[in-house]
This record gives C-alpha cells, structure tokens and sequence, in this order.
C-alpha cells in the first residue's frame, strides 16, 4: 500500500473525496479541513494500492492540484487493517508488481541532472579506481563500484526511453557525456602526481592479471551489464534499495573508467582501448536491461498524459 496525503482547497474537497470514494483499491481516507497552512486548504490521507496510484494521480491533476495545493505519495510500511486488505484485493493485477510512473519519473529527473555533488562522487569513485588498480588492492576497487553514482542518469535514461521523454534522455546523455570525461581528466591529473610523488607505479598495469576482469571483453561482459541493470530497475520500481549495492559491486563501469586513465598515462594504449570497450559495453547493458524491465513489468494504466509530463 501506499500512503496518499493531499492539501486541496476547501473547495475542491468534496471532490477529491469522490474520486476516492469511487475507487475500491483505496481506503482509511480522513480530512482534515482547514488543516492545511501553506498553501492553505484541507488535508486529506488515505491509503491507496500501488496498482492504482498512477491513475488515481492524473485524475487529482486534472483537479489543480499540484498548482493549487500539493500530491505527497509514500510506503506506507506495516498496515494492519481488514479494510486495506480489502483495497488491495479490488486492486488490478498484483499491486506489488505495478509500476507507479509519476514516482519514478520523480526520482529519475533529479538523478538526471549534473550536480556537483554527483560529479564529486564519480571523481571519487575513479580516484578510488586508479588506487585500486595500480596498488593492486581488490577492496580499494570494490569501494569504487559501491561510491560510483553512475546508475542513477542511466537508469534515467532508459525511462526516458520508455516514456519517449526527449528531455529526460537529453539530460541524462548530457550527464553522463561530460561527467565521465571530466571525471577521468581529474583522475589522470591525480594519478600522475601520485606518480612523480613515488606513491604509485603505473608501469605493471599491462600485467595486473588479477584486474584482466576489468578490461577483457567476453561473452559475459554484456551478460553481467544486462543482469545488473535488470536487477538496478527491478529495486528502483519496487523501492527496494539494498538490491542496489549489489547492482554496483557487480558490473565493471568505474573501476573500466580508471583502468583506462592508468594505462593511458603508462602508454598500454591496447589496455586502455579495451577498459573503454568494457565501459561502454557496460554502460549500454545497463540501459537495455533497464529499458525490457520497464516495458515487461505489468501495469495497472498505461496512460501517460500530456499534463503528467508538465
């Protein structure tokens, strides 16, 4: 279940009141009138199915609701009550299956967006690598896939895709086009002061056999990228955030990137081309697998109207 909380004019209540009321999949709905400050009106909560949510949420657009007062949509958590059971069962489908499309897009548009603090954890996360890698420390390159944010913009990504959302798909390609770059300059810079200080030696990473994982493509490069990418949206459809560290640890994507910056300053340019390639394959996997989950998962609507993607 979900926990739908709305603030609405005084003189919209009734009305909101009847699209739940009209609705078997919701219940426990309370108002609360004059409750509401800023901005001013009433409050009211009800608990709704997940099946429902999208649905229930474009008919309360097309109230004002969003211009006029404000839609809050949260887990609800443990609920014990006949009548929720009772919602859930009238729902369509398997409630812990559907896809709540607005919560999603959410998410995804301000994962899209370039911000320095995303740009920090990537550098980060590549300065981690190239530790990891030219010090031949496999911890050192497993807490660089768990720091690395790339997920987010590629997840963005393949919703944008589904959603023919141009703009989301813009951004999130716009994010990961400068990020990476920039990211792998800084790491480069990094590395070669590392180098003239003696901390580092980047001379060896051509025979760094226990990383070839890294930068030899194979047959299970793309199998690896598309089951972590399916797992990746599987958690973020069903809220379900612990998948995603695993997500991470699993596929190649930061530790390829600072592979590539070492051997680049070490001169292995066949080493470097090929931790490129495994960046790449990784990062298009992740889409893809992103892209069949989203189609595949059954949803309760398939609406997606032109005032849900204002």
């Amino acid at each position: 279940m979900l926990h739908l909380r709305v603030i609405c004019p005084a003189a919209r209540t009734d009305r909101v009141l009847e699209v739940l009321a009209a609705e078997p999949a919701s219940t426990n709905v309370s108002v609360l009138r004059g409750a509401a400050v800023a901005p001013a009106g009433d409050l009211i909560e009800a608990d709704v199915s997940r099946a429902i949510a999208d649905e229930l949420i474009v008919a309360l657009r097309a109230l004002d609701l969003v211009e006029l007062g404000a839609i809050t949509l949260d887990a609800t958590g443990t609920v014990l009550s006949a009548a929720a059971s009772r919602a859930e069962r009238a729902a369509p489908g398997r409630a812990d299956e559907s896809v709540v499309w607005e919560q999603i897009r959410n998410q995804v548009h301000r994962a899209s967006e370039l911000t320095p603090t995303f740009f920090a954890f990537l550098t980060i996360a590549f300065l981690l690598s190239a530790v990891g890698v030219t010090t031949a420390s496999p911890l050192t390159l497993v807490g660089a896939m768990v720091v690395g944010p790339e997920f987010q913009p590629l997840a963005a990504l393949s919703v944008g895709m589904v959603r023919r959302d141009r703009q989301l798909v813009r951004r999130s390609l716009g994010t990961l086009a400068l990020s990476f770059p920039a990211a792998m300059l800084v790491t480069g810079a990094a590395t070669l002061l590392w180098v003239r200080f003696g901390w580092i030696g980047v001379a060896d990473v051509e025979n760094a056999r226990n990383f070839d994982f890294i930068y030899e493509v194979g047959p299970f490069s793309l199998v690896v990228a598309l089951l972590a990418g399916a797992a990746g949206m599987l958690a973020l459809v069903t809220s379900t955030s612990a998948v995603l560290v695993g997500v991470f640890i699993s596929v190649t994507t930061v530790p390829a990137a600072g592979l590539a910056v070492v051997a680049a300053i070490a001169g292995k340019w066949h080493v470097a081309g090929s931790s490129i390639a495994q960046l790449a394959i990784n990062l298009a996997g992740i889409v893809l697998a992103g892209v069949a989950v989203l189609l595949l998962r059954p949803r309760a609507t398939r609406r997606w109207t032109r005032t849900a993607n204002a």
